[in-house]
């Protein structure tokens, strides 16, 4: 009886040792998941990472083709299946460039691409990136000020329209911890203290800092980590540390762009990478949210992450996110497809390449 007993006790532990190897779902997966610990991006489940991802622009200009007429919210498709395209890529994060008149739905925009309708449209394409394991950031990318239509960029974000586009966006998506905040895409030719804390333009117009938008955002409720890209079309990152941000959530991300330009100043060597990207990435994670190259080639694009790799290895977090999943932009634009498909140009086929081996050695989480 006592061996039947014993056998029995035996055969049930065995059991459930085997079902725990078979059924691995019965462990709970973390849920996606962004933010900052100290010089690191780290996921739901503490792991630092980096993200690798690529931009999807066209939201930021389709709402104001031909003026205050517009085309659509989206240019391409924005369903699950050209998001699994992306995903095929070995991406974890996407970057959504957004409109500030198209989003708060002012300065006469059509009423169809705009407010409410643009609203629902982004936030339903972010809910559709985060089901695929994307983290999202939100881009404020075209900006104006008073009555003057968002048709590109300006020198900073506006003191009209950029608190209320910022309050509304944090608003909407702050129960969404797989979201960042980019606060203004490509500040220029303004001083680092403009920057900070806002300035009349020689235009007559006036400035928003990045410290007001800060406080914005924290003040609608929103957790998430917000992204301050540097100077020179958020190329310089040389003032960004002495600015003195502050962020009572300590979620601070500095931002960086890097093309392959050859413009006077411009930081396009590892040297410049050296002197003045590191320093800042060991005190806060640095996210590259565009780089790209124009002459249909990648040498560029894959020795900026040669150095990105470097730094992670060295214990610092740079990440990388190409411009442009833009089919319409064409190849030096310069954009990393022919079609949405995923079918890369020259320049998209390096980048892709460059992820895949990255995959393969477990360096991109999802």
């Amino acid at each position: 009886m006592r061996h039947r007993e014993w056998a029995a006790a035996v055969a049930l532990i065995a059991g459930i040792a085997l079902l725990a190897v078979l059924l691995p779902w019965h462990k709970s997966k973390s849920p996606l998941e962004i933010r900052v610990r100290g010089a690191h991006l780290v996921d739901g489940s503490g792991r630092n990472i980096r993200l690798f991802g690529v931009n999807r622009s066209g939201t930021e200009y389709q709402c104001t083709i031909g003026g205050t007429t517009g085309a659509g919210i989206f240019s391409g498709p924005d369903d699950a299946a050209s998001i699994a395209s992306m995903v095929s890529w070995h991406i974890n994060a996407v970057r959504v460039p957004l409109n500030e008149d198209c989003w708060l739905g002012i300065n006469g925009v059509n009423p169809a691409y705009t407010g409410t309708a643009y609203q629902h449209a982004v936030d339903g394409y972010i809910r559709r990136l985060n089901h695929a394991g994307l983290i999202a950031i939100v881009d404020l990318h075209w900006n104006a000020p008073g009555r003057q239509l968002s048709s590109g960029q300006r020198a900073m974000a506006d003191a009209d329209h950029a608190p209320a586009f910022w309050s509304s966006v944090a608003t909407r998506f702050k129960a969404n911890r797989a979201v960042m905040f980019d606060l203004y895409n490509e500040p220029v030719s303004i001083s680092w203290s403009c920057w900070r804390s806002g300035c009349a333009t020689a235009g007559g117009w006036q400035t928003v800092g990045m410290q007001t938008l800060i406080d914005v955002v924290r003040r609608a409720g929103a957790r998430q980590p917000v992204i301050a890209s540097g100077l020179g079309h958020a190329n310089d990152l040389s003032g960004w540390l002495a600015a003195g941000l502050h962020d009572p959530l300590h979620q601070l991300v500095a931002g960086l762009h890097m093309y392959d330009t050859d413009a006077d100043g411009y930081c396009n060597t590892a040297a410049c990478w050296d002197g003045t990207v590191a320093p800042v990435s060991r005190q806060v994670p640095v996210v590259t949210a565009e780089i790209g190259e124009h002459d249909r080639r990648s040498d560029f694009v894959t020795a900026y992450m040669h150095w990105a790799d470097h730094e992670w290895r060295a214990g610092r977090s740079v990440s990388v996110l190409a411009w442009a999943w833009d089919a319409a932009q064409g190849e030096t634009a310069p954009s990393l497809i022919t079609s949405y498909d995923g079918t890369p140009t020259g320049y998209g086929l390096g980048f892709r390449t460059y992820l895949a081996a990255l995959f393969e050695r477990g360096e991109i989480h999802r």
